[in-house]
């Protein structure tokens, strides 16, 4: 079909397009379920806990999503609680500085797979041309115009291979940099309440008064 009439170069671009849903399916599996922890139930049971001076539990309960960005900040929080302001805020910056770029990673690799595969696509389509009007020279006139539309179907469906491997990876990559920036702004936002929850927690608490 299409793919064959296409020439060596669909091979290549089909190996870009397998190396893009690869890099898309890890992040989509990593952020979507690995990473993923719903962020206002588990510090409201993070911020009772610590309101009761319970904070052994509550460092049980960040175990309890082990690969969560956010359970390893508040964690880090936690375990400094009592080692005063300075070290809790030093702690959670620390975790943040370490965790954040997990979440990013690889992702901008779909912007230079999107170029590389229209590039291959490129140059696949000026090698089927090439090759079709080196080819038009040595026949007859009545085989020109069949070889001809051949050598320009071939060279078209390179580029339009090509191109829709470009906008998936465009696709894939708009959609996780958000989520991966969305992501990391939950971060920092409950990171600055778990300060500010620990910071509070040795003056009276006005919804107990």
């Amino acid at each position: 079909g299409a793919f064959k009439a296409g020439g060596p170069f669909m091979f290549v671009n089909l190996f870009w397009l397998a190396c893009s849903l690869a890099v898309a399916l890890e992040r989509i599996v990593t952020l979507v379920f690995r990473y993923n922890l719903n962020a206002p139930p588990f510090m409201e049971q993070i911020a009772k806990l610590v309101r009761s001076g319970n904070l052994d539990r509550a460092v049980k309960v960040c175990a309890m999503a082990p690969n969560a960005p956010l359970a390893k900040v508040v964690r880090a929080g936690l375990v400094n609680a009592n080692r005063g302001e300075i070290e809790v805020s030093k702690a959670v910056e620390e975790a943040i500085v370490e965790h954040s770029p997990n979440v990013s990673k690889r992702i901008p690799w779909l912007w230079s797979l999107a170029n590389i595969a229209t590039l291959v696509g490129l140059v696949g389509t000026i090698f089927g041309l090439i090759g079709t009007f080196q080819a038009l020279g040595n026949v007859p006139a009545e085989q020109k115009q069949v070889l001809l539309s051949d050598g320009i179907s071939k060279a078209m469906n390179n580029t339009a291979f090509a191109l829709s491997i470009a906008v998936i990876c465009i696709i894939f990559h708009l959609f996780l940099t958000s989520y991966a920036k969305s992501m990391v702004e939950g971060l920092e936002l409950n990171a600055l309440k778990l300060e500010n929850l620990l910071s509070r927690r040795g003056s009276v608490d006005p919804a107990t008064t």
